[in-house]
């Protein structure tokens, strides 16, 4: 039988110091490129954040402001609180990072991993191992070989290892990335778990249904500038879709993009995908009549995070 244990979770009220990361203004500049531009972000304590954005967005080069690891060329970040300055050891002792995939030998076992860490790092009680390992659900495997774990396994033995320390910021890129559907799960139900601890957890990744199934609020950039930065259900409420099928599909096709309020319409598997404004289905269903077509499928569907992400950015994919 699995055993698992949740960590005591820390107190869960709302105070005005609930928030655990913010930046502002925050730019970097490699010479004449802007990596980020002005971006003003802010975490609170119990959410999931998702941080987005095309390949070359500026999420890593952020993400390295964030550890600490490169210099903001402008701007400030704070932590709990504080301002990152020269001795920023004190902040960073209170965050747990997985960057790319994470590290361990592979002829160890995942506990024999984990010790070795924790006495690299210090002040980690010999206690904090078993918590951590039932934490992810691996204690019963916690004596096999790294090289022996699957890829989910390796995953979740990653974040095991960020909260060593009992971090209050956990930072995870690409967490369920090369995953098969049974690891993204137990990766998935995972991370809000960790978040409800009155712990935050900054996500960077690229495959949009999952952020959409996990995170509270989504920031999306594009060449260093922030493009939206909302709820997700605020974003996608936001994107609304109707489905319309009609006979003489080539000419609706062509007067519903006339209408200048209509943002844009294309084919998909026999339906007219309209992005309009939100409730404008009985007006595109007027435009139609007008034009003796006649719908006789019209569905409101919201817009998935995807359909947001692609529309914000000009048809980009994430990385």
């Amino acid at each position: 039988m699995t055993t698992q244990a949740i960590l005591t979770p820390r107190a869960t009220v709302k105070t005005d110091n609930d928030v655990i990361l913010r930046t502002v203004g925050l730019t970097k500049k490699f010479g004449a490129l802007t990596a980020v531009n002005n971006l003003n972000l802010e975490l609170r304590r119990g959410e999931v954040f998702g941080f987005l954005g095309p390949n070359g967005a500026g999420k890593s080069t952020t993400v390295g402001m964030i550890l600490g690891l490169v210099a903001p060329s402008a701007g400030s970040i704070e932590l709990f609180g504080t301002k990152l300055d020269g001795n920023s050891w004190p902040l960073m002792r209170r965050v747990g990072a997985i960057i790319e995939e994470p590290a361990f030998y592979p002829y160890m076992s995942g506990r024999d991993n984990l010790e070795t860490l924790s006495r690299s790092i210090g002040d980690v009680p010999k206690t904090r191992i078993d918590e951590v390992l039932k934490r992810v659900n691996l204690f019963e495997r916690a004596g096999d070989r790294y090289d022996h774990y699957s890829m989910g396994m390796k995953q979740r033995l990653g974040i095991a290892s960020t909260l060593l320390r009992d971090p209050e910021l956990i930072i995870l890129d690409e967490p369920t990335s090369g995953l098969d559907p049974a690891g993204t799960k137990e990766v998935r139900d995972l991370i809000p778990q960790l978040a409800h601890e009155s712990r935050a957890v900054f996500l960077c990744s690229h495959l949009l249904h999952e952020v959409e199934l996990v995170c509270n609020r989504v920031a999306i950039i594009k060449q260093g500038v922030m493009l939206a930065n909302s709820t997700v259900a605020e974003l996608t409420s936001h994107g609304q879709l109707l489905y319309i099928k009609v006979e003489n599909q080539t000419a609706a096709l062509s007067i519903l993009k006339s209408q200048p309020w209509i943002k844009s319409v294309k084919t998909e598997n026999g339906y007219l995908i309209v992005d309009a404004p939100g409730d404008s289905a009985a007006r595109v269903n007027q435009v139609l009549a007008e034009n003796k077509i006649f719908a006789f499928e019209l569905v409101n569907k919201a817009a998935s995070l995807e359909d947001v992400f692609l529309q914000v950015t000009g048809g980009n994919s994430g990385d």
